[in-house]
């Protein structure tokens, strides 16, 4: 059963769906790269199942990402359904620590996404740029006045949460 068929079989429900495409990356049944090439051209909400799909794997094992995962996540921070924002930066937040030397390329994305109108857009990214902080690279030097920036005007407490409690991990006592 290839992607396709998968996401167009109306007979299994959509959470099945990310979980057998998560079961297939992690079991080594296909490669993150086939997934990224079929999600690259596929409608927003299937893009958007592959990614969260993406989103399980490396969540249980960050090692299935590939920098190709990294670079098509980025750009799909900028995409306009909010779901694929949401998810692209739900796996950022899982690999970025794999990718330190590009982990300053999802920054701008980022920090645009955490004046989106949407809850889960923002608290995804704040997830994100959370991780980000944590790695305590030099992006932090111009991170950390964004994000104290972003703890100013942002109205929900559980975003504001994640942006505090990455920043007391940073922080020497």
């Amino acid at each position: 059963m290839d992607f396709s068929d998968i996401l167009n079989d109306k007979s299994i429900k959509p959470k099945e769906r990310t979980g057998m495409i998560s079961d297939l990356l992690s079991n080594g049944k296909t490669t993150v790269d086939s997934l990224i090439r079929f999600a690259g051209q596929a409608k927003p909400p299937d893009k958007a199942t592959c990614i969260e799909a993406l989103e399980h794997a490396t969540k249980a094992n960050a090692a299935v990402a590939s920098p190709l995962v990294f670079d098509f996540t980025v750009t799909s921070l900028a995409d306009k359904a909010p779901r694929v924002k949401w998810e692209s930066a739900r796996v950022i937040g899982n690999i970025a620590h794999l990718f330190p030397e590009k982990v300053s390329e999802s920054i701008p994305n980022l920090l645009e996404n955490t004046e989106h109108p949407g809850t889960v857009v923002r608290w995804s990214a704040a997830f994100a740029l959370g991780e980000i902080l944590k790695m305590k690279t030099l992006v932090n030097q111009e991170l950390v006045p964004a994000v104290e920036v972003i703890i100013s005007r942002e109205e929900k407490n559980s975003i504001r949460k994640i942006y505090s409690d990455a920043l007391k991990k940073i922080t020497v006592k």
